[in-house]
């Protein structure tokens, strides 16, 4: 069941996406989180991010291609990317330096513009997790609320 309350407050504050990011972290019990954005180079470009991101990591974050790690994975698919453990993942989805996050549950939805990816919207947790179907949902919920925020 979507909330529809806290994607009424999102909508409030979709101009605001590190106020987003830190809201829908919180609503998940989530620790850390990114937002990235597609820009004119066809890369994906670091917009928000909350939580312990280690300082050494955040040249590689900055800039995602599509189709490489998990949110250029959830923008070429138009579709969440979920690990229960990012850190014993072998599926190939995550970067190389992901795992110096500390990161082990994480899942990133695809930011929509209608039928359109725009960006990433990535959560991630300290202990292993399977996110809920009615978790995805809510997130790719605040993904269209994004996406509807692209110019």
């Amino acid at each position: 069941m979507v909330d529809d309350a806290f994607l009424a407050r999102i909508s409030e504050l979709a101009g605001n996406p590190k106020e987003v990011l830190r809201l829908t972290i919180d609503r998940l019990g989530a620790e850390t989180g990114t937002i990235h954005r597609l820009g004119p180079d066809g890369l994906l470009h670091l917009e928000a991010m909350a939580g312990n991101i280690p300082s050494e990591l955040l040249p590689m974050i900055q800039r995602i291609p599509v189709g490489k790690g998990i949110a250029g994975l959830a923008v070429e698919r138009k579709t969440p990317v979920d690990l229960c453990n990012l850190q014993t993942d072998n599926s190939g989805a995550a970067r190389p330096g992901a795992r110096q996050t500390g990161v082990k549950g994480s899942i990133c939805v695809p930011i929509m513009d209608a039928e359109r990816a725009v960006g990433a919207l990535g959560i991630g947790t300290g202990e292993e997790r399977q996110f809920r179907d009615e978790e995805t949902q809510l997130l790719l919920a605040v993904g269209r609320i994004l996406g509807a925020q692209s110019p």
